[in-house]
């Protein structure tokens, strides 16, 4: 899948593979590729940024951990970032249902046929 087709929504992806417990950064990289079926393969390149941006903001916390002789920085949800991702949530269901009435009018009863005024 593009790139840019994630790019809108890659904060609620972070949050969400993250509501599970904390994970490192290459495990949010499988997560998401898991739950996409592998459909999405996010990059370091892409999710760090995001992740430091998401910390500043307060939607995320985190902290080193030693595994072995490895550290490795672990990202965890915060309340803040609890209330984010119900409201991603919210927004993407919105996003969909719109974008569902658009490709498929036929699905959407809510929609009256072309020429017939509602």
């Amino acid at each position: 899948m593009k790139a840019d087709v994630v790019r809108g929504h890659l904060d609620g992806l972070l949050l969400a593979v993250l509501e599970e417990g904390p994970l490192h950064g290459y495990a949010i990289i499988a997560a998401v590729q898991r739950r996409s079926g592998g459909v999405l393969e996010l990059r370091t390149g892409t999710i760090y940024p995001a992740l430091n941006r998401l910390e500043r903001l307060g939607l995320l916390s985190s902290s080193w951990q030693s595994v072995g002789e490895r550290r490795r920085r672990c990202y965890a949800l915060t309340d803040a970032g609890r209330h984010t991702l119900a409201g991603e949530r919210t927004a993407w269901s919105e996003f969909t249902a719109a974008i569902g009435s658009v490709l498929n009018p036929a699905v959407n009863p809510a929609v009256p046929p072309p020429g017939l005024a509602p």
